[in-house]
């Protein structure tokens, strides 16, 4: 009891870059699964517009682990694989 852990972070986690990884992963995977925005947003019943934000470099869209979950299962894969750099 009264431990003290260490987390070592390779790099500083921000908003900014999270975002990014997360966009660029999403955007992989679509063209993996040989799927455009627009297929995948019919497929998760999201706006075509709101997959572009999310897959864009320069707009930090939001996105909710619900959301994110659903876009995962649709393009069958793991919900962290969206999270790997």
């Amino acid at each position: 009891m009264g431990e003290n852990y260490m987390v070592y972070i390779k790099e500083e986690v921000t908003s900014s870059n999270i975002y990014n990884v997360v966009g660029r992963n999403i955007q992989k995977f679509r063209k993996l699964r040989g799927y455009t925005g627009e297929e995948l947003a019919e497929l998760c019943n999201l706006s075509y517009g709101y997959i572009k934000n999310l897959e864009s470099q320069k707009v930090y869209a939001t996105i909710s682990i619900e959301t994110l979950k659903l876009i995962a299962d649709k393009l069958k894969v793991k919900l962290g694989e969206f999270f790997e750099e």
